[in-house]
């Protein structure tokens, strides 16, 4: 296929581009569209706070009737190469038909643009940061992401490995299964936590009891992740766009702050209420009655997601993760909650996973991010039509 690849420059473009998936996907049953308003806020860098330490371009790519057959971003972090001491451009936001000129040809342009800024690695697919979607799904397909994923058909891969990328890490998620009797173990083990290193739950009865520990939060949300694949120390801006992101769909009977003797934060958990199939009837748009689906599924909702865990490095691997779990569970118990989704997560955190090892639980879907190096003079350009296509 001849293409034609643009980069986006106006705020039509830019439109365009977060429309793309969710006119490629409109009639997969699986496909979650993401709120195309807040997917343009977070390419805006005058919107997002991790154009702080970074920068990036967006490529549209064209048929030759003018159809929009495909996407990507090209993106660096300053601060994490900078933690990592390698020149890594990531690439983000990719979809495309399944068709081995339109892959090469976005690929190509980033690659391009990551050899200008001197850059010796891609990696990808990856967000500006840990908390964007990263990943290209390589099994599930037949299962609804978490509002927090990303679907995408089969194809991507073979198109990725033909054009030598090469498997970097896995994400994995899994569906765990409430039981009907919660066992006693995990208040056990919750208790003699509490005693042992002489912790407590944060006292939250409403949102606003959250306030006092924001700060806190993103302070221990930084020393915990400091060594996760991807991540690099949010900025208070940073921090200000996730409080936005997250605190309007917060339920109080699932987060969990966990305080030390001096009332110091040392660890949290968040989960929330699926919002996959509200998102779904949305399609992509909070007005005009997209909210609506939205206000409903956290208010009445079978599955909670898990987003974050995050222990103090002082505090690892002590079996503090019990007094999360434990809070969570009474929420669960409260709500009538018969799922759990654990959104992506690095398939060696067997922290996380250990939680979950006294339940029915299935690993059901699982993501990939692949790197390459880049090298003097390569090009992606080289037709992928026989390789994609056969």
């Amino acid at each position: 296929m001849q293409v034609v690849i643009k980069e986006v420059e106006t705020n039509k473009e830019l439109k365009a581009f977060v429309h793309f998936p969710n006119e490629l996907y409109k009639n997969n049953p699986y496909y979650v569209p993401q709120i195309e308003s807040m997917d343009r806020d977070t390419l805006t860098p005058s919107k997002n706070h991790a154009f702080e330490v970074c920068e990036g371009k967006y490529w549209l790519a064209y048929d030759t009737k003018g159809t929009i057959v495909g996407r990507v971003a090209g993106i660096i972090n300053r601060r994490y190469n900078e933690k990592m001491g390698e020149n890594i451009c990531r690439f983000g936001w990719i979809d495309f038909i399944d068709d081995g000129d339109v892959s090469a040809a976005l690929m190509n342009a980033v690659e391009t643009y990551a050899r200008e800024k001197g850059m010796d690695v891609m990696s990808g697919p990856t967000g500006f940061l840990e908390f964007d979607a990263a990943g290209v799904l390589v099994e599930g397909f037949d299962q609804i992401p978490t509002a927090y994923g990303k679907y995408n058909a089969p194809y991507y891969e073979r198109h990725l490995l033909a054009l030598g990328y090469q498997r970097e890490t896995d994400f994995v998620e899994y569906r765990i299964l409430v039981p009907d009797v919660i066992p006693e173990r995990y208040a056990r083990s919750a208790q003699l936590m509490e005693q042992r290193y002489e912790l407590h739950q944060a006292p939250l009865r409403c949102r606003r009891d959250i306030n006092p520990y924001l700060d806190s939060i993103f302070t221990c949300l930084n020393n915990a992740y400091s060594k996760l694949h991807g991540f690099s120390e949010l900025t208070k801006g940073q921090c200000d766009d996730l409080k936005k992101q997250f605190l309007g769909n917060v339920n109080v009977d699932y987060l969990s702050i966990i305080l030390d003797k001096d009332d110091k934060v040392v660890a949290f958990g968040l989960a929330l209420p699926s919002l996959s199939q509200a998102m779904q009837k949305a399609k992509g748009s909070l007005f005009p009655f997209g909210f609506i689906h939205v206000l409903r599924a956290l208010k009445k909702n079978d599955t909670i997601d898990l987003l974050l865990i995050a222990i103090d490095e002082q505090y690892q691997n002590k079996g503090v993760n019990a007094m999360i779990f434990d809070k969570f569970a009474h929420g669960i118990k409260k709500n009538g909650i018969k799922y759990i989704e654990s959104t992506r997560e690095l398939e060696d955190n067997t922290n996380v996973q250990n939680l979950w090892r006294y339940f029915e639980h299935t690993l059901h879907k699982r993501a990939r991010v692949y790197d390459k190096r880049l090298s003097v003079g390569a090009s992606a350009t080289r037709t992928l039509r026989h390789q994609c296509q056969s």
